[in-house]
């Protein structure tokens, strides 16, 4: 996985700059292609969830993906590589380059497409695979502690690897060439793949399967066959549940529960001699569901509305390439003959997003215990709201400095020259860059936390990944917002607000329109937040361990 993040961040980290440069692509253009890569990458693990957690198991989802991701990182390395894989590079002459053919675009796509199936592939179960071997190292008064320990250092760990990738990799990339730039990633994929099958023989591999889908459209026609029941008819009614279960009869304490008290129709008992055999497993379970199948379809619908969330805050994370344009139209020296890489300014997020999680599992758990004399226990969902907060800061910030910007653009006569760096140094843009790192990183684990806690053990992997589907989905929704921006602000032959010339365009106009929507998701996060109420233990467990962890993870 840390190997896995390393290549495709080392190959993201300076994308924009390769298309422009090689391929010849405007910044709309390159974007979006950026952009859908990047969303396939996040959205594929959901899909390969449902698979490994079903189906093929884990360990071969993991395995799989190690295989495509690094034919895709070699294809792509290739690029570089063969002149005709690419268009002719601009020679001093030429008043206009020769854009790419479609053989060109196709070929490229397919090998983001291979490197984003392998990503997904690998991202699928990474955090729940590892899990599976970190649990059973730890008995049943460890387990809490050393699950959220896990998670932190699991989202720690691939910090590091993009911190590598948007240094050492981005550097490399810029003074060494493509060729040289390109071959890293694919020599991490390759060292990712070798020490993941070399461990094999190791590995803890959990047996849980469960189809979630087949389980949840049982319980949604059951309750259709069920709807003639009312509230009062409901009373001294005997529910399904497996034996031993600890969920006897279904939840009811919910807000706004109107269709998730439907549900519990679904576990209703007509006729036990009818509906049962003699062992209590019931013959048609599209008629009658077991109380813990209709504990996790409600577990599944509750945390929609909480997972949009993460929708919203990625579109202000997915500006990427819009940042690297500011950052190139700034002064990057650090001192009189050096000059840092535009994309190693996101280093910036990754470290204080790393430090954030270190400084809150090494000390501030450590200590305040000692400090206030009781327990501390950090929430994941107030995890989540303080990343959303900080979201709202980071573009506020991030516009009042693009206005400042702007002026000394204009003051020092650079209106209609964009290719000048102004007189202000790109450093300021550290403070903003902490932020949204902080703010991210606590957001990314209050999602891993409360998601996994609340999600039954046998959709472990399923639960991991809806972080990153949110991110693609964020990252669509981002590409969305940037189009029609581009198109509504550049109508009667003004120039866009995200014009490839930054100094005629208003990037801070943009970056504001977005500071408003992460306004609106902080109001619809606290409401979510209430109507979801205290979170209560996963449906479905393996174990009562396994429960205890899952209820004290989260008010």
């Amino acid at each position: 996985m840390i190997l896995e993040k390393a290549a495709t961040s080392g190959l993201s980290a300076n994308m924009m700059l390769y298309l422009e440069r090689k391929y010849h692509m405007d910044l709309v253009t390159g974007t979006n292609i950026i952009t859908l890569w990047t969303a396939a990458g996040n959205f594929l693990p959901v899909l390969g969830a449902f698979v490994a957690d079903s189906t093929v198991g884990r360990y071969t989802m993991i395995a799989f993906g190690s295989i495509v991701g690094l034919l895709g990182t070699i294809l792509l390395w290739l690029t570089t590589v063969i002149p005709q894989a690419r268009p002719p590079p601009c020679g001093d002459s030429t008043t206009q380059c020769n854009s790419s053919t479609i053989f060109q675009v196709i070929f490229l796509c397919f090998t983001l497409g291979l490197i984003a199936i392998g990503a997904g592939g690998i991202r699928t179960a990474s955090m729940a695979f590892g899990a599976d071997q970190f649990v059973e190292r730890y008995n049943k008064k460890e387990s809490k502690a050393a699950l959220e320990s896990y998670i932190g250092w699991f989202y720690t760990s691939s910090l590091i690897a993009i911190i590598i990738s948007f240094t050492i990799v981005a550097y490399i990339q810029e003074h060494l060439g493509w060729q040289v730039g390109y071959g890293i990633p694919a020599v991490f994929m390759f060292l990712g793949a070798v020490l993941y099958f070399s461990a094999s023989s190791f590995y803890v591999r959990s047996k849980d399967r469960s189809s979630f889908l087949t389980s949840f459209f049982q319980v949604i026609t059951a309750s259709y066959k069920n709807r003639h029941f009312t509230s009062a008819s409901l009373e001294n009614k005997i529910y399904h549940h497996k034996k031993e279960s600890a969920f006897v009869v279904p939840s009811e304490k919910l807000r706004f529960n109107a269709i998730l008290r439907f549900l519990n129709k679904a576990c209703i008992v007509k006729d036990r001699e009818i509906c049962c055999n003699a062992n209590g497993e019931t013959q048609d379970s599209w008629s009658l569901c077991t109380v813990d199948q209709v504990e996790e379809s409600k577990a599944i619908l509750k945390v929609i509305p909480l997972w949009l969330t993460g929708v919203l805050l990625s579109v202000s994370v997915n500006q990427g390439s819009i940042l690297i344009v500011q950052i190139m139209s700034m002064d990057r020296h650090i001192t009189s003959s050096f000059e840092f890489p535009a994309a190693s300014l996101n280093v910036v997020c990754f470290i204080s997003g790393m430090s954030a999680i270190v400084l809150y599992d090494r000390i501030i758990v450590p200590l305040a215990p000692r400090i206030t004399g009781k327990p501390f226990n950090s929430t994941s969902k107030l995890k989540i709201g303080i990343g959303i907060f900080l979201s709202i800061a980071f573009m506020v910030i991030l516009a009042f400095i693009e206005y400042i910007r702007r002026g000394i653009a204009f003051e020092q006569g650079f209106s209609d020259n964009p290719g000048v760096v102004v007189n202000m140094s790109a450093l300021w843009l550290i403070l903003p860059f902490c932020l949204i790192g902080i703010g991210e990183a606590v957001n990314s684990v209050g999602q891993y936390e409360f998601f996994y806690s609340e999600f039954p053990k046998s959709m472990s992997s399923i639960a991991s990944t809806l972080r990153d589907l949110s991110s693609s989905i964020g990252g669509l929704v981002s590409t969305s917002m940037v189009n029609v921006i581009d198109q509504v602000t550049r109508k009667g032959g003004k120039p866009s607000w995200i014009s490839s010339d930054i100094n005629q365009g208003h990037y801070d106009y943009f970056y504001l329109v977005i500071a408003c929507i992460c306004v609106v998701n902080m109001l619809y996060y606290l409401l979510c937040s209430w109507a979801y109420g205290p979170c209560q233990s996963a449906a479905v467990k393996a174990s009562q361990e396994e429960d205890e962890i899952g209820r004290s993870s989260c008010s």
